[in-house]
């Protein structure tokens, strides 16, 4: 028979510290180890769709910006169509579009930023169309498990008030954390979209 383990203690948790950023953006932590590195560019020369970049920082609850967040992004395609098996809609995949992108807060300033294009609606459960969405996932000091959120924009209000997941959120104060500002700087379309952690402006997180 085999010895009971029960007098063996659970190991410490841990948070995510430097070695994720070693590990996951090398090259932004000042190792250039990688042949291709995962990069914040989801977007090449011939993408299709309104080019745009996205923006922001990463709050705690004390409204200070982190500078060592991790963000992931990912999103369909300016058809509506992911870059994925699971997606079989008949639309237009984009060959020159990934939809998925990686990126390091800037270790200074905190700035997280993006270069992709606006995506298009998406089909949602039972049918329901959602809205233009990037589904975002973050990673920092003091976060055990990381974060799901999604970055809606300021400028689909129609799409925005019929998007099933937007109007789980009862409050519109917190439904408001998860639009994106619109901005126009030297040309460029961009959103803005802070993060907020945990306090008064806290971002709704999704249980994914």
């Amino acid at each position: 028979m085999p010895q009971s383990l029960d007098y063996l203690k659970e190991t410490a948790s841990q948070t995510a510290g430097p070695y994720v950023h070693i590990g996951l953006i090398p090259k932004q932590a000042g190792f250039d180890i990688f042949e291709n590195n995962f990069t914040n560019q989801l977007v090449g020369p011939k993408t299709r769709g309104e080019k745009i970049r996205i923006e922001g920082k990463v709050y705690d609850g004390t409204g200070t910006p982190l500078r060592d967040v991790l963000v992931e992004v990912w999103q369909a395609n300016s058809e509506g169509r992911y870059n994925h098996p699971a997606d079989t809609q008949a639309k237009k995949l984009d060959p020159d579009f990934r939809g998925w992108g990686r990126a390091g807060s800037d270790f200074k300033t905190g700035t997280y930023e993006f270069h992709t294009i606006k995506p298009g609606p998406v089909p949602g459960r039972g049918g329901k169309t959602m809205a233009p969405h990037v589904s975002f996932w973050i990673v920092a000091r003091g976060i055990n498990i990381g974060l799901q959120t999604r970055m809606y924009f300021s400028d689909e209000e129609e799409a925005n008030a019929k998007d099933p997941v937007l109007n789980l959120i009862e409050q519109e104060k917190r439904r408001q954390t998860l639009i994106a500002r619109r901005e126009e700087k030297g040309g460029e379309v961009v959103y803005h979209f802070d993060i907020h952690i945990q306090g008064e402006q806290e971002t709704v997180f999704l249980d994914v």
